[in-house]
Parts: C-alpha cells; sequence; structure tokens
C-alpha cells in the first residue's frame, strides 16, 4: 500500500503544481513557466518518492516499465488507480481553489485540460495531436527507463526526468497543452465539460501507445545499456 500512497501522492502533486500553474498562474508566468512547473514537479516528486515507488506519476510510464520487464505484473493496475485518483484529487483542488476568484469560468477559463481544434491553444488539427503525443511520449518513457536503469548516474535520473518534460512542454504545449500521461488529461477532463470528455480517449489511448512502445524497444535492447558495458 505504501506504493500506492505515494503514487496518489506524486500524481497529485504533478497535477496540482502543473495544472495549477497553468489555471492560477498562467498569464503571469507565461508557457515558459507552466513547462518549468510541470518538470520540477516531476523532478520533486522523482526525489522524494522515487525511492519508495519509482515516482511513475504516469500509467504511461507504468506500461513502458511493465513493457520492459522492469515492473511487476500484479502492481500494474493498483499504480494506475493511485495515479488517476492523484490526478483526479490534484484538479479537483485546483478547482475549488480557481473559483474563488470573482471572474474565474470553467467555461470560458478551463482547468488546463488537453484539447485540440478550433478554439484551443495553436489549434492543431486531430492527427497533429495523435503524432506529438505518441512521438512525445515515446521519447519521455525511453529517457526515464533509460536514465534509471543499472548502471545509469541514480543521482542524476530525476533531474533528466524533470527536464525532459520541461523540454517536451516548451515543444508541444500549443499542440495539444501536453498530456504524454493519461492521469494528468483524466484529471482535469472529468471537470472541464463535454469537449474534454469527447476528446480525452485520444489523451488516454496515444499516451500508452507510447509508453508500451519504449518499454518494448528497451526490452529489445535498443535503448538500453549492455550488460557488459
Amino acid at each position: 500500500m505504501t506504493k500506492y500512497i505515494a503514487e496518489v501522492i506524486g500524481t497529485f502533486t504533478l497535477v496540482f503544481f502543473g495544472v495549477g500553474s497553468a489555471v492560477l498562474m498562467g498569464g503571469e508566468i507565461g508557457m515558459l513557466g507552466i513547462s518549468l512547473a510541470f518538470g520540477l514537479a516531476v523532478m520533486a516528486m522523482a526525489y522524494s518518492i522515487g525511492h519508495i515507488s519509482g515516482a511513475h506519476l504516469n500509467p504511461a510510464v507504468s506500461l513502458g516499465a511493465l513493457m520492459a520487464g522492469a515492473m511487476p505484473k500484479e502492481e500494474f493496475f493498483g499504480y494506475v488507480i493511485a495515479q488517476c485518483a492523484g490526478a483526479i484529487l490534484g484538479a479537483f483542488v485546483v478547482l475549488l481553489i480557481a473559483v474563488g476568484k470573482a471572474d474565474y469560468s470553467l467555461a470560458e477559463n478551463g482547468l488546463g485540460q488537453n484539447g485540440w481544434g478550433a478554439g484551443y491553444l495553436g489549434e492543431y488539427g486531430f492527427f497533429a495531436a495523435v503524432i506529438f503525443e505518441l512521438v512525445a511520449t515515446f521519447l519521455f518513457v525511453t529517457v526515464i527507463l533509460g536514465a534509471t536503469q543499472e548502471g545509469a548516474p541514480s543521482m542524476m535520473a530525476g533531474l533528466v526526468i524533470g527536464l525532459t518534460l520541461a523540454a517536451i512542454h516548451m515543444v508541444g504545449i500549443t499542440v495539444t497543452g501536453v498530456s504524454v500521461n493519461p492521469a494528468r488529461s483524466l484529471g482535469p477532463a472529468l471537470f472541464a465539460g463535454p469537449t474534454a470528455w469527447l476528446q480525452l480517449p485520444v489523451f488516454l489511448i496515444v499516451p500508452l501507445l507510447g509508453g508500451a512502445l519504449a518499454g518494448f524497444v528497451f526490452k529489445a535492447g535498443i535503448t538500453r545499456k549492455p550488460a557488459a558495458a
């Protein structure tokens, strides 16, 4: 249970810092600040709960670890449930704070939900959203598996992973708002309304495909450090 509680707390922190920065401070810190908030949240959790649960905070990461043989099968679904619970709780707390502002409107301002199309940030199309989420998640999970594998400099893993997530946001925040994490997408979408609900399946399925592909490639040895090295 300790691992699952850690994943709840860690994913709550990711959503509270990342989504919270977009909803509560987006106008003040801009997209660069939001990108850094997501990266710093992951970095903080990697160093604080990484020794307990691995600080996956993301079903796509857990699936990648499972595919790579780096996670017991019996823990996978518990991790996913814990991550989704943490993300929903984090989004709910951000919403509770946001509604305390006089001019905040959930319908107009949103809750940092992921999306695409007319009226959403850069107004990119469906296929651009799918390609970005697939490639970005694959790269993100590849970095995580590589940075945490045996023989890698463990003290640098959290820094590398956090900076990678920040860089991914710097590239794609106007495309989809950046998911690369089904739990992160699920939390805000539940409260954001019909458009977010309709687009949510893409942000549940595509990052899982990217994570699974990264795990498969890692297990095949393509991005894995040779045992003799």
